[in-house]
């Protein structure tokens, strides 16, 4: 079977279905693959790239007349009726609320595979187009809000004064939400997110943002996704959404609910009431937005001076990535509908992957698919085990025997000991007590630049036992011989560790 990649015809359009490597890789499974020319050459994939990886370049009759043809964004109208009956085509679709799209897919006769329709499951997470682009999408917001915020994200102290760090509020902590807080936490600034599934506040407070919380009864999610919040959970978050957005220098939205309209989030009122020259990223404008002034596509800037952007173009905007990840994530679709890699597509309606996906097959209808019961709720708790009865406490009058013991062989030593013995020894004692809670309360990640510094501290016990060397005793001389070998490692080791250490921090 042959595989088309055609050029993507929507306006502005920046990325391809198929890079170099990964239209490589689809011919590793026997399929003979074709990439209309100048594809790829807004993502860095210029034709000559795929002709060194062995991948043909040709026309788009020849891209459209084949038996797979994969694209990024959903085929228009003309497309599909490029498309020869009996063909397959594999997109972004949004079935959901493209109806008009699975009529026409139907009425020509073709198989649709809707890329975004992959169902939230572990072993399909390979395949998962939406977390892939919502990644860099992610990403690519904090870079938009720092470009048109014009400041410091990070906070300074400088002779010329405090410079406080940006305050960011995420809504959302889906993979768009956390790659942004990823982001902007990267750059210094401090970060607030929100999320109306509880179950996310860990993955939030892991990237270093503060997760904030409402009143209100919070559902844990069946299928990984935001559900659509009642009367009374908007009324609680609302008060919240104003207060966070208020005292806020960038806002990120990333709410969306599957198959529905972006739920508004952030009023008029609210936006007003934003400092001047707070930015607001809409990730939701392509679905209608989760703020109000936001418009698809545009820059707006309020008469209080806040920027809203509206942008649905923020994984293209770093299409060489982009394109890499979205040809991978066909690449592992189809290595699942190849099973033998013979080059033939076989759909397996039984597999809840590949019925998910399926749109349209041989002109029927085939969405929606049965529902994939998907919960992120925690495991249920394990059976009550019965608990044991606990052993017997030891009896307390053997700690005092054994210490009355102790004592008594303390004082015999003592006693046949040369005087200098007993000063020695309670030295001894100290010094190990004190070493043992300064050491034992560093935390691990210190102790080697800990060590580095105070091991000199060692060059004492060379000091002292150099004294005890001229003793005319085999046994102390042995000794003496010994610790001055071996502290003088420790001595040694320890400026060794430090020098390497500060040469990390030298440029050149």
């Amino acid at each position: 079977m042959r595989i088309g990649i055609p050029r993507e015809s929507r306006p502005g359009e920046t990325l391809v279905a198929a890079t170099a490597k990964t239209a490589s890789q689809l011919a590793a499974l026997g399929y003979d693959v074709v990439v209309e020319a100048g594809a790829g050459a807004a993502a860095d994939q210029p034709d000559a790239a795929f002709a060194e990886a062995g991948v043909v370049v040709g026309s788009a009759d020849e891209v459209w007349s084949s038996d797979v043809v994969v694209k990024v964004n959903a085929p228009t109208e003309a497309e599909i009726a490029r498309l020869r009956r009996g063909a397959t085509v594999i997109s972004l679709m949004a079935p959901a609320r493209s109806p008009e799209l699975v009529e026409q897919l139907a009425a020509a006769g073709v198989t649709g595979l809707a890329m975004d329709a992959v169902p939230r499951i572990s072993r399909a997470q390979s395949m998962d187009v939406l977390s892939s682009m919502a990644n860099v999408a992610g990403y690519r917001a904090v870079i938009e809000a720092a470009h048109e915020f014009g400041r410091l994200f990070t906070g300074q102290v400088t002779a010329a004064g405090k410079v406080p760090p940006a305050r960011v509020f995420v809504v959302g902590a889906g993979v768009a939400g956390l790659a942004a807080i990823g982001a902007a936490g990267s750059l210094g600034a401090v970060v607030r997110a929100f999320d109306v599934r509880p179950e996310v506040a860990e993955q939030v407070e892991s990237m270093g943002a503060q997760f904030v919380t409402v009143e209100m009864e919070q559902e844990v999610s069946s299928d990984g996704y935001a559900k659509e919040m009642t009367a009374e959970q908007e009324a609680a978050t609302a008060a919240m959404y104003d207060e966070e957005a208020r005292a806020a220098d960038i806002v990120i939205t990333t709410a969306l609910i599957p198959g529905r309209p972006a739920p508004q989030l952030i009023s008029a009122e609210t936006v007003a009431a934003m400092r001047p020259g707070s930015v607001v990223v809409d990730m939701a404008a392509a679905n209608g937005g989760n703020v109000a002034a936001t418009v698809k596509d545009e820059k707006v800037v309020t008469a209080n001076g806040v920027t809203v952007l509206g942008w649905t173009d923020l994984a293209g905007r770093l299409a060489a990535q982009t394109s890499q990840l979205y040809g991978t994530n066909v690449v592992n679709l189809l290595k699942l509908l190849t099973p033998e890699k013979d080059g033939v597509l076989r759909l397996d309606m039984d597999d809840v992957v590949q019925r998910g996906i399926t749109v349209t097959r041989d002109g029927a209808t085939m969405w929606p698919p049965p529902p994939v019961q998907v919960s992120a709720a925690p495991a249920a708790p394990a059976a009550a085990v019965v608990e044991k009865e606990p052993p017997t406490p030891p009896d307390p009058r053997r700690r005092l025997y054994a210490a009355g013991l102790a004592a008594v062989l303390f004082l015999a030593l003592a006693t046949a000991a040369p005087p200098s013995f007993l000063p020695s020894l309670t030295v001894f004692v100290l010094a190990v007590v004190i070493g043992f809670y300064v050491i034992g309360n560093v935390h691990h990640a210190l102790h080697t630049p800990l060590m580095s510094v105070t091991n000199a501290i060692s060059g004492i016990i060379v000091v002292g036992a150099i004294l005890q060397a001229p003793i005319d005793n085999l046994a102390v001389q042995v000794i003496a011989g010994v610790a001055i070998l071996l502290a003088s490692i420790n001595v040694f080791g320890g400026f060794l560790v430090t020098r390497r250490m500060l040469n990390m921090f030298q440029k050149g």
